[in-house]
């Protein structure tokens, strides 16, 4: 496909770092020139400097040609303007980056206007994120499935799990029938589990299991999963804002640090259930005199990754809360993985994950597969999607055939099965039929239907 995108900040070049990789052909628009000719020879794109949302740039990117323009600047006005003129300009489907709380209120609104596939808000997307994980406390990554229905848990192997030192195979009768392990991550090395897989104390593992399962599964293995009642937030920017309004409203506790003091004062008023602490949140004594040592949960999301890395490890030191912690550059992944960090959130990531998805659905026919959800695990080395099963000639050679009978890729897992109002863990007698929304876990990226699981 042809795609343009506007803006070369840290959610641009991500986005088209991963559209380049799955082998579009990307146009990249900036205003600033050193960080456009730095992505230009990074990475293999063609580069227009100028504005986005000026109609000339955009006819000299091939706008006329283009299949999608993505705009993802720092203003959410140039972007919004950008769509507006390439909707005009190209006929092509638009995607808007939209941060301001104000406009996200009226977005079904906007988008209805401009005609936009998809608005995005990678702050607010991040915060929902981080929501979850507070839902499900013993949980270091949580995706969700067949409309919140079905989930994807990532967590450690404790070393008192009675899954350590167990088989695969072995382990339904520990885990309950409806749960299935996913994915394994071990030293660094990643797999999709085989019945033979053998399990170890500290690997990270994925499990999939109805949302319904998730309490009782956590105690046959043996692992607390105590609700969190209060957070501590150090840093009051916009996922900030998002998030203590949604753990206001599932009545948890909310103390956030912000060292500005206007950016207090909106937040005090914006969310007056909140206590709001104009302080550094690195100040030692101050966390301590606002019982950071009590807390349940401790999340660093400051604009700064070292500061955030600091204050985990330091709260990790002195409390047994759970840690969240933001960063942006996943340069050293797995120097960060062995770190006391606990789960790490990275919006720009989250935004190229949703607009990816997008972008595979819009590949296929009106009448094929689609896409319905996609999440990076593991490191971004392992992808899980949900497909929708539609009635088209490329299902035919998959529905109505057991799993055992399908010449399945390799790494390669069937994880789950949503038919009408049940969920199926699957076995190698169940089939796929027309209808079904189907998870898959694989370390085949690029797949955009579900045919694209056959050999």
């Amino acid at each position: 496909m042809n795609i343009i995108v506007v803006g070369c900040g840290k959610v641009g070049y991500t986005l088209v770092e991963q559209l380049n990789n799955e082998g579009h052909s990307v146009t990249l628009i900036d205003k600033n020139k050193a960080a456009l000719e730095r992505a230009v020879s990074k990475l293999d794109i063609m580069g227009i400097h100028g504005n986005g949302s000026s109609y000339r740039v955009q006819e000299e990117a091939g706008i006329t040609n283009a299949d999608l323009l993505i705009a993802v600047t720092n203003q959410d006005e140039v972007n919004l303007l950008s769509c507006l003129i390439a909707k005009q300009a190209g006929h092509c489907q638009t995607i808007a980056r939209v941060r301001n709380p104000e406009y996200y209120e009226e977005i079904s609104f906007i988008k209805e206007e401009l005609k936009l596939a998809m608005a995005i808000n990678p702050e607010r997307s991040a915060a929902y994120d981080i929501l979850r994980l507070i839902q499900i406390p013993s949980a270091m990554e949580v995706d969700t499935f067949a409309r919140g229905r079905i989930n994807l848990i990532s967590f450690k192997i404790p070393e008192y799990s009675p899954l350590d030192g167990k088989r695969v195979m072995e382990v339904s009768g520990i885990m309950g029938n409806n749960s299935l392990i996913c994915v394994v991550q071990r030293d660094g090395e990643t797999i999709i589990p085989s019945g033979n897989t053998m399990l170890h104390s500290k690997d990270k593992i994925s499990v999939i299991m109805p949302l319904s399962e998730i309490s009782n599964f956590f105690e046959r293995i043996k692992i607390a999963n105590k609700p969190i009642r209060s957070v501590m937030v150090a840093g009051g920017g916009s996922i900030s804002f998002y998030l203590a309004k949604g753990l206001i409203k599932s009545g948890v506790q909310v103390k956030i640090f912000e060292t500005d003091r206007a950016r207090c004062e909106v937040l005090s008023e914006e969310l007056p259930e909140a206590v709001i602490i104009n302080g550094n949140a690195v100040d030692e004594s101050l966390l301590d005199e606002e019982g950071v040592r009590e807390t349940d949960a401790f999340i660093a999301l400051t604009n700064m990754d070292e500061e955030n890395i600091m204050l985990s490890m330091y709260v990790d030191s002195v409390s047994n809360a759970k840690l969240i912690t933001k960063i942006n550059r996943l340069s050293f992944e797995e120097i960060i993985n062995n770190m006391p960090v606990g789960s790490v959130i990275c919006p720009k990531n989250i935004t190229a994950e949703k607009i990816i998805k997008h972008v595979r659905s819009m590949q296929n026919s009106a009448d094929s597969s689609d896409v319905e959800s996609l999440y990076r695990l593991m490191d971004n080395k392992v992808e899980a999607l949900e497909f929708n099963v539609k009635n088209c000639s490329e299902n035919k050679n998959l529905v109505g055939k057991t799993l055992t009978e399908l010449k399945l890729k390799s790494n390669l897992l069937v994880c789950s099965i949503s038919r009408g109002d049940a969920i199926i863990t699957p076995s190698g007698r169940d089939t796929i039929e027309i209808g079904d929304t189907v998870v898959v876990v694989t370390s085949n990226m690029k797949l955009s239907k579900i045919s694209d699981i056959l050999e």
